[in-house]
C-alpha cells in the first residue's frame, strides 16, 4: 500500500474485529457522510471493505463530497491482505 494512501475500512466494526489491516480507518459505510471531515481531502484514498461492494459505493460517494482522487479495492480484504504481504 502506498504511504501517501488513506486506507479507509468501510466495514462494519463485528466485522474490523474480527481482522484489520493495521493503516486502515474504520469509518463504516452507514456512517461515511457523517464522518467525512475525519478524512483529509488533499490525500489520496483507498476504499476497502469485506468483498468490493461497499467499497465501491463508497468511493462514489467521495467522488461526490468532492475527494479526487479515490480508488476502491477491488477484492475487498483480502486483496489489501496480498498487497501487504500480510494475513488476518
Amino acid at each position: 500500500m502506498r504511504a501517501g494512501f488513506q486506507l479507509i475500512d468501510v466495514r462494519e466494526p463485528y466485522e474490523v474485529a474480527r481482522g484489520a489491516h493495521p493503516r486502515a480507518i474504520n469509518i463504516p459505510l452507514s456512517e461515511l457522510q457523517h464522518r467525512i471531515r475525519e478524512m483529509d481531502r488533499s490525500r489520496p484514498v483507498a476504499v476497502v471493505c469485506q468483498s468490493g461492494a461497499r467499497s465501491a459505493n463508497a468511493a462514489s460517494q467521495l467522488v461526490r463530497y468532492g475527494f479526487s482522487r479515490v480508488a476502491s479495492i477491488s477484492g475487498g480484504m483480502s486483496a489489501v491482505n496480498r498487497l501487504s504481504g500480510r494475513s488476518l
